[in-house]
């Protein structure tokens, strides 16, 4: 899915010519039903997003081409399928590549039960986490930053996984959020207003960001001066490490003279640790000591040394009750402040902020139950890594969308180039995770369902869809000699028997045969296409299947599936440039795949590449000799053949 402003206006004809492109504009309310059909119109909204999906293929190909380093570029990453398969899949690619986690897990409540087997809701609830941030952690950076929201019914048990595996030192702290203001009711007890925040690091190399300061905090600093604004503070030190016995170099007197001040000259005595021989005032002078009003000797904020360096920062003041005191200038610094424990805002209102704004995406009908505020996503992400103009946040159980939502805001804010990764199984993914996100990059501003603006961000967003564990049994095809078998078995042997052998072994043809890898762009499995057990065929993309199981960070496309070929130039994890090949063997056999080797620079005359996979038998050679500056120079290509290398990634037992 691409902005226009990304695409070529030479296709904007083809575009508006495509009636399922158009109705998707008019579903999701991006246009106006009257609008006229032409590409002047598409040249005046730049926002609007394309679906290459209900493009024609090869004019999709011809858009999705000329997208330059498309992993770089890429905004959004939206997976339809069970989170733990989607987190297998993104092992090899993603490995240490994201900055921020950001979950909200349903909660296991009476108000919202999950079904589980056998009535043991609790511990499989627990081992559903457990084995989710199994998956998860690989893919933090050392630095990253895990946020998990939960409410009291699951706090202490889902904290404690967290502590185990992301370990006691790398805690960074919980937040009370109040999220309900008026409470929800319960049957019993207290009215529940609050949900909790867990922030936990992968590393000592985690740390939280400071937060912006709100406007109120903001309105404190209501002096200026050359340099800035300012605020008043005392310059006696309160709290944590004020007193004298800790910090006493801090404990001296201060001279004052009308408007100015001075620090006496004198003698620092370590045997008694304290100043001695401090010199006299003068007659016109008051003495001001770090003494607060209860007499307890205190100590300065500052140092003798950067008292004199920065003692224009300083000023005496008598307050309103006529007691003279020594102040200082702060400044509100750039980063915020640090993260409080307690966020209790308005904008955190999940009735408000959450549930209203889908209204105002969508309508006002009511399509989700109990979404996040936008505003605490945006919040908890930003604390938690996001705050990095060019970070990668990761939510798989993305819901209604609100973190995806929470990225495209935090880079229209600062024109960052942060990305997402939401995966989600639920059948809304497509009514409403995948449409808010697109909805949010379009306009800021949404009332009834309609823009209010043209704000939008430019994006390309990758929306994938992932067989089920359903799927892959709906496609297996037991070999007919074994038909008979299970006649002189017990029910259960024959299960066992079933599992662990014909799901290990006999079956693994049928769930990928690699046979079929010769005409790799007309895969096709049986997917399901409801609840009740009706199936569709559909094509399956063994191409971005590949690159996901080599785990490669792809540069850039070149598609012609007309003329049997993609050509996939990116990075290994190792750092291998490599070129992955695939081609129609029909269409590029053995003689015309050695016509195309110049073409898909195999044979370049410098190293181009250290890896190249090609699916199908060749008979390409292995050496070849390029003409160097002192002579001819022989060279080796590191040939792969993908269906070998695409069975042991898929089927390789975890570790």
């Amino acid at each position: 899915i691409v902005s226009l402003d990304k695409i070529d206006d030479k296709y904007y004809n083809d575009i508006i010519g495509v009636d399922k492109q158009w109705a998707k504009w008019q579903h999701l309310n991006f246009i106006d039903t009257n609008a006229n059909r032409d590409a002047e119109y598409l040249r005046n909204n730049k926002g609007l997003l394309v679906d290459t999906s209900l493009l024609s293929n090869s004019l999709a190909e011809k858009i999705i081409n000329e997208i330059e380093s498309i992993d770089d570029n890429f905004t959004g990453l939206l997976i339809q399928s069970d989170n733990y398969q989607a987190l297998q899949l993104l092992q090899s690619k993603y490995n240490s590549k994201v900055n921020t986690i950001y979950i909200d897990p349903p909660y296991n409540t009476d108000a919202a039960p999950i079904l589980y087997k056998n009535g043991y809701r609790d511990s499989s609830w627990l081992t559903l986490l457990n084995d989710r941030l199994d998956k998860a952690h690989p893919l933090l950076k050392n630095s990253g930053v895990l946020c998990a929201t939960i409410d009291d019914y699951e706090h202490n048990e889902f904290a404690k996984i967290i502590k185990q595996k992301f370990g006691a030192d790398n805690s960074l702290g919980t937040v009370t959020v109040r999220m309900n203001p008026s409470g929800r009711i319960t049957l019993n007890g207290l009215a529940q207003s609050h949900e909790y925040a867990i922030f936990s690091g992968k590393s000592y190399q985690s740390r939280l960001f400071k937060m912006e300061r709100s406007d109120e905090q903001n309105s404190r600093f209501n002096n200026t001066d050359a340099t800035g604004t300012f605020e008043l503070r005392n310059f006696r030190r309160e709290g944590s490490s004020s007193d004298r016995a800790e910090r006493p170099k801090r404990h001296f007197p201060i001279y004052v003279k009308e408007n100015t001040f001075r620090v006496p000259t004198m003698r620092w005595d370590e045997s008694t640790r304290s100043y001695v021989d401090i010199e006299q005032p003068s007659d016109t002078e008051q003495v001001v000591w770090p003494i607060d009003g209860t007499g307890r000797e205190r100590v300065w904020r500052w140092g003798i040394d950067r008292i004199k360096k920065e003692h224009t920062e300083i000023f005496p003041k008598v307050n309103n009750k006529g007691v003279l005191n020594i102040y200082y200038k702060y400044r509100p610094n750039n980063e915020g402040i640090t993260p409080p424990s307690v966020w209790i805002d308005k904008k955190y209102s999940a009735t408000e902020y959450g549930t209203n704004h889908l209204k105002r995406l969508f309508g006002n009908q009511s399509i989700f139950d109990f979404p996040k505020s936008i505003h605490a996503v945006e919040d908890c992400i930003d604390i938690a890594g996001a705050r990095e103009k060019n970070s990668l946040c990761l939510d798989f159980f993305a819901g209604s969308g609100t973190t995806g939502h929470a990225v495209i805001n935090l880079n229209r804010k600062d024109d960052g180039k942060r990305k997402f990764i939401l995966v989600e199984q639920g059948e809304y993914f497509r009514t409403i995770t995948l449409p808010r996100v697109m909805k949010a990059s379009f306009s800021s501003d949404w009332k009834s369902g309609l823009p209010k603006n043209d704000s939008y961000q430019s994006v390309v967003f990758k929306v994938m869809q992932l067989e089920s564990y359903e799927d892959s049994l709906n496609n297996i095809h037991l070999l007919k000699k074994d038909a008979g078998l299970f006649d002189f078995m017990s029910p259960e042997v024959a299960n066992d028997y079933l599992l662990k052998y014909m799901l290990e072994e006999e079956s693994k043809d049928s769930l990928l045969n690699t046979d079929n890898f010769r005409k790799p762009f007309s895969y096709e499995m049986d997917i399901a296409a409801d609840s009740a057990g009706a199936t569709e065929r559909k094509t399956i993309n063994l191409v971005e299947t590949f690159n996901y199981l080599v785990g490669l960070h792809v540069k850039s496309i070149e598609s012609n599936v007309e003329r049997g070929y993609v050509r996939i130039e990116g990075t290994l994890p190792t750092g291998e440039r490599t070129l992955i090949l695939w081609r129609d063997c029909d269409k590029i056999g053995y003689d015309k795949l050695n016509e195309y080797a110049n073409r898909f620079d195999l044979y370049a005359k410098e190293q181009t590449f250290d890896v190249i996979y090609i699916n199908g038998d060749h008979n390409l050679p292995t050496a070849f000799t390029v003409d160097g500056e002192d002579g001819e120079v022989m060279r080796s290509l590191k040939l792969r053949q993908i269906e070998p290398e695409f069975l042991s990634l898929m089927f390789a037992e975890e570790v």
